[in-house]
């Protein structure tokens, strides 16, 4: 038996198992690999939102990351949910020592339903100790606004904030396209290499879109386990995630709505 690929994210836990550690481990399960896991907070939260949340000491986040790549063959990484600019350096601190490891980085600022979970100096915490160590982050449009300062109100603006993270030293950025208007969802591809690449598809409403960034990076983080560059890999991502949100307006867990629903 082909052994799967090991895939290590670092994210909070999600009680509802919509998003974080929850979404990210079915993602990876669902695509073909292995999850492997550090959790860097604890939520109390459902389909409506979060009633209450704690960070994991740092020392534990480190603990956690160090013990999975002492042992397991992990061939991606991705962070999600890191609460403070403690977290991000021990994260940091603990890859130093696989630089080689592809890592998506999905900037979580706060979540979907409004709880805010960094401050203006985590934020500058995360551009200078993580993006540069990047393969690719991908920040949906309010948490490019907040890590660049642009403006986003038009997709031109989107693609003008992917090249200006760029500048932190990362290889790659995705500026999600969920925040912006119209019947078409456009999600912004930009490398070092100045390409340019566009992923459209039309909008799908739900109820729910808790979690769709988790999912979207996780399966990013598995095409780049399999191999794959940061262009095949999102693109792969990018289709998966539209079959799960489909599958998501058939499905309602709770009062808040189905997440993003993987099968």
């Amino acid at each position: 038996m082909k052994r799967p690929p090991c895939v290590l994210t670092i994210a909070g836990s999600d009680s509802g198992a919509g998003a974080g550690i929850q979404a990210d481990s079915r993602t990876i399960h669902a695509l073909g690999g292995y999850a492997l896991t550090a959790i860097t907070a604890i939520t109390a939260q459902n389909t409506r939102g979060i009633s209450a949340w704690r960070a994991t000491p740092s020392s534990l986040i480190a603990a956690q990351i160090t013990a999975v790549l002492q042992d397991f063959p992990v061939r991606a990484l991705k962070t999600g949910l890191l609460p403070g600019a403690n977290a991000m350096r021990v994260v940091a601190t603990a890859l130093e020592s696989h630089p080689r490891l592809p890592l998506v980085v999905d900037p979580v600022i706060g979540s979907t339903s409004g709880t805010r979970f960094l401050s203006a100096s985590g934020i500058r915490t995360l551009a200078k100790t993580l993006l540069p160590r990047a393969t690719l982050v991908t920040p949906n449009w309010p948490e490019a606004e907040a890590l660049t300062g642009i403006r986003i109100k038009t997709f031109d603006a989107a693609e003008l904030a992917a090249h200006r993270l760029l500048e932190t030293g990362c290889q790659a950025v995705l500026v999600k396209g969920g925040h912006g208007p119209g019947p078409v969802c456009r999600d912004c591809l930009v490398t070092k290499s100045g390409r340019v690449r566009w992923f459209e598809s039309p909008r799908v409403t739900t109820r729910n879109t808790h979690g769709t960034g988790c999912v979207l990076s996780a399966a990013i983080a598995m095409g780049l386990a399999h191999g794959k560059s940061v262009e095949d890999a999102t693109a792969g991502a990018h289709a998966f995630l539209i079959r799960c949100l489909n599958s998501g307006r058939k499905v309602s867990f709770g009062a808040g709505g189905g997440p993003a629903f993987i099968r």
